[in-house]
């Protein structure tokens, strides 16, 4: 049976992350006379900028990095929450409610590999959560797989709703005033949904289709510290 138009479309929302907080994802990449400094975490775009500062300084020094890093870890944190900022107040439409995220990260020795859908109109979703019921399930004991993770899932979670943003304004500007369920016709994974099965809680946002759970099962690699060394080395060439 075709799924009608209002299963797939729904009047414009604000913009904010398809999750039950709605936190900006933050990912610092910096180099200065040789010294590299990469971290990903998350940051609440409701908190004042002038604790941008302190952080950064605070940074530096638990890491013992130069103080030149100070400034570039300000700027650039204070730049990706202005983007982010800049997209508040704006309608966005989750037309398409499931969306893939995949995983493929390397915290440490710890690889992992992942694929498996998410539910944009659950605003209840909870992306540590379940990067924590992972990590349990996984038996992954490093403390930092698990925020790696959520900061993953939200990175893609963030470009959908940025694509939302740019959709609901095309149909805004469209001079042909054509029907929401025009722009957004009814996705074939919606019409699919006898066959997924949501997992965890009604917190969850995860859905896998039942006939490729073997398929989409995640991936777990732990590295010894000689494949590790290789490639930190390999991916320090890469930057350059």
């Amino acid at each position: 049976m075709k799924a009608p138009a209002s299963a797939s479309f729904k009047a414009p929302v604000k913009f904010r992350m398809p999750t039950s907080e709605n936190l900006v994802p933050i990912r610092l990449d910096i180099e200065i006379d040789g010294q590299r400094y990469k971290d990903a975490f998350t940051w609440n775009p409701n908190d004042p900028d002038s604790e941008v500062q302190p952080f950064a300084k605070r940074t530096v020094k638990e890491l013992k990095l130069p103080s030149g890093f100070a400034g570039q870890i300000q700027q650039s944190i204070q730049s990706q929450l202005a983007d982010f900022r800049s997209y508040e107040g704006q309608d966005m439409y989750n037309g398409e409610k499931i969306v893939p995220i995949k995983l493929d990260l390397r915290v440490n020795h710890t690889v992992i590999r992942d694929q498996f859908l998410w539910d944009l109109n659950n605003f209840e979703s909870d992306p540590e959560e379940f990067a924590r019921t992972l990590c349990k399930d996984l038996c992954i004991e490093d403390p930092e797989v698990g925020p790696a993770v959520a900061v993953a899932i939200r990175e893609q979670l963030y470009e959908v709703a940025v694509q939302n943003v740019a959709s609901a304004r095309e149909n805004r500007l469209s001079k042909k005033g054509r029907r929401g369920s025009e722009h957004f016709p009814s996705s074939k994974v919606s019409g699919a949904a006898l066959d997924l099965m949501k997992l965890f809680n009604f917190r969850s946002s995860v859905i896998r289709k039942r006939k490729e759970w073997d398929y989409y099962k995640p991936v777990l690699d732990l590295l010894s510290n000689e494949d590790v060394d290789l490639l930190e080395a390999r991916e320090e060439r890469s930057g350059r």
